[in-house]
């Protein structure tokens, strides 16, 4: 059986609260999951498969390969990777300033579509540095 590749969206709502949710509309069924965290919401994302997956065996029925493409809005971003990158660290490698990356972050302010754009191109670029990395023997 061929994997369907479903974009999942992890997204921060107005009440502060996490959502990830797909957003692909071919299947007959639909799976989202909710936290206070990124982390979480992906977790209750992830749980909500698995029981949709059970559902499919109970009925008799073959569930569907999934490969899911995981996408961010800045804030879920910020929060996921909270504890690996800091704020310095994301101003030094994107050029955005800590101050906004915090309102950001905590919801206050949600960045334009140029802003988003820079972020991710660069953290591209720093992910391409990372995979040409080579240490010394």
């Amino acid at each position: 059986m061929k994997s369907i590749k479903v974009r999942v969206i992890v997204e921060r709502g107005s009440d502060g609260k996490y959502s990830a949710y797909m957003d692909y509309y071919d299947l007959d069924f639909g799976l989202s999951g909710f936290g206070d965290t990124a982390k979480d919401a992906i977790a209750d994302f992830y749980e909500a498969f698995e029981q949709e997956k059970k559902m499919c065996e109970a009925e008799g029925k073959r569930p569907p390969k999934l490969e899911f493409d995981i996408r961010y809005d800045v804030s879920s971003f910020l929060d996921y990777f909270a504890g690996i990158l800091s704020k310095s660290g994301i101003e030094k490698i994107t050029g955005v300033n800590q101050k906004q990356l915090w309102h950001y972050s905590s919801g206050n302010r949600k960045p334009k579509a140029q802003t988003v754009h820079k972020i991710q191109e660069r953290l591209h670029l720093f992910g391409k540095e990372l995979q040409q990395l080579q240490f010394a023997d």
